[in-house]
């Protein structure tokens, strides 16, 4: 499982130009959840023990793949449904060490995703905070969702934690969309699939000191509703991105405030 992903990663690297990262992966063929697991092997193997003093502290990526997961969850605790034949993937990711300064890793890992899956001809938007949604002629779908974060320790960040769900072939809920009616990516076989995750990552960390272009890319992708949110009883507007990744909102009589992330 895991060698045919990094054979496949390596070469989608060479041939976009870059230089492929050097992963540590893990593959599964079930588990509860790729983020225990992954949460497991850094408690196990700390990253800081295999970095020069004075390093960041994560000096490769890490990340535990598996065919299913029998309880993945997202935002809030949400269920998410992990049958074979979707990505189900837990990620710790080397990131810049001040985070006032760093991009939301939440939005460079969508947007790096996003520009990834239209090359297969994928029409894809931004749900704030955390989703990307296939554009069909029935509407938006839930393809892909994220669960973000950063370990910190004294305020200095250590690495970035991405859980992502991407629905492949695999059959979906009500409300959810897959890559099966896409021919393109149809095509696609698991392992191609994965590796091409993993290629979204490695340009989400190039991103990762451009919190401003970031922000800007995925502003561009925005899926903004057609009517305002009430919060508190009152409608608030949509306007745009914080660099931290918060919705920014207009109130009727001026005012404004950035709702933020779960």
């Amino acid at each position: 499982m895991v060698g045919p992903i990094l054979a496949a990663h390596r070469a989608l690297a060479q041939r976009a130009g870059l230089e492929p990262l050097a992963w540590q992966l893990r593959g599964l063929p079930v588990c509860a959840s790729t983020e225990l697991e992954l949460e497991r092997w850094l408690r196990q193997c700390p990253p800081a023990a295999a970095c020069p003093p004075g390093a960041a502290a994560l000096r490769w990526p890490r990340a535990v793949i598996a065919r299913r997961q029998r309880f993945g969850h997202g935002q809030q605790g949400r269920s998410w449904l992990s049958p074979p034949g979707g990505i189900w993937l837990s990620a710790a990711l080397p990131w810049p060490a001040d985070p006032t300064r760093a991009a939301a890793p939440g939005l460079a890992v969508l947007v790096a995703l996003a520009a990834e899956l239209a090359r297969l001809g994928v029409p894809l938007r931004l749900k704030w905070p955390n989703d990307l949604m296939l554009i069909t002629a029935a509407g938006p779908r839930k393809l892909a969702g994220l669960l973000p974060g950063l370990r910190l320790r004294a305020k200095v960040v250590r690495w970035a934690r991405i859980g992502i769900g991407l629905n492949g072939r695999n059959p979906v809920p009500p409300g959810g969309g897959n890559l099966r009616g896409l021919p393109r990516a149809r095509s696609s076989q698991q392992a191609l699939l994965a590796a091409r995750v993993l290629l979204a990552l490695d340009q989400a960390m190039l991103l990762a000191s451009q919190p401003e272009a970031v922000r800007i890319q995925a502003e561009q992708l925005l899926l903004l509703p057609a009517s305002p949110l009430a919060l508190e009883g009152e409608a608030w507007w949509p306007l745009g991105l914080a660099g931290d990744g918060g919705l920014r909102l207009g109130h009727a009589d001026g005012r404004l405030r950035t709702l933020r992330r779960f």
